[in-house]
């Protein structure tokens, strides 16, 4: 799945000469933890995030006095000044797969998405990456139900198992095959949209597959 089809689109920017107080609001405001900041084409120069914002504000230890100083230099102070260059970017025909490595790797909740001159065309938030997955895996779907089968590796009757669905008007959405990973066996996970559950395990055994069950160790 590409990130163009998932991402938020037209996201909130703003310009590197901006008081870092008005940033700060427009975050509490949106709810947003990051903000793009982009030149006068929309270009991405940097990100400034809620951390960087909280770290320029006075520390509520401070006396009177040095808060208000503090605080007075902090409304003179532009974004320009807090934000941080080292970010990483999505292109729209990223994928989820991009998203998520990024996601792991770089310990961040948001990503901008550019385009070939480096233009913001939308950002990609964990929130959007989990409805992106869900969809993806039909979860919430009405009257869907995933089922574990153990996986033993035969092609043919992989083939079989869905020439039975097909044949007796069992709709499914997704077969996706999972090697085993621990303590969890090599997995195929099978999202059906049916209430006759029973008949899915049927063809499932009839198949030469057996629905799997986890035994909970005592």
């Amino acid at each position: 799945m590409f990130i163009q089809y998932s991402m938020t689109l037209g996201p909130v920017t703003i310009g590197p000469d901006l008081p870092v107080t008005e940033a700060a609001a427009i975050l509490s405001q949106k709810n947003f933890r990051h903000l793009p900041v982009v030149d006068e084409n929309g270009r991405l120069l940097a990100m400034v995030t809620d951390r960087d914002l909280r770290s320029a504000c006075p520390s509520s230890v401070l006396s009177n006095d040095d808060r208000a100083q503090v605080l007075k230099k902090v409304k003179e102070t532009k974004v320009s000044e807090i934000m941080s260059k080292d970010y990483v970017t999505l292109h729209p025909t990223s994928t989820l797969d991009d998203a998520l490595l990024l996601f792991k790797t770089r310990s961040i909740g948001a990503l901008p998405v550019v385009d070939d001159r480096n233009k913001v065309v939308g950002i990609f938030s964990l929130n959007d990456m989990m409805a992106a997955y869900r969809r993806l895996f039909g979860l919430g779907e009405k009257g869907s139900v995933l089922v574990a089968i153990e996986d033993v590796g035969a092609q043919a009757g992989l083939g079989m198992l869905v020439n039975s669905l097909e044949r007796e008007n069992v709709f499914f959405t997704r077969l996706v095959r999972a090697p085993g990973e621990g303590r969890e066996p090599d997995m195929l996970y099978l999202r059906v949209n049916t209430m006759n559950i029973r008949t899915v395990h049927r063809i499932i055994e009839e198949a030469g597959f057996t629905v799997h069950i986890p035994v909970v160790q005592p």
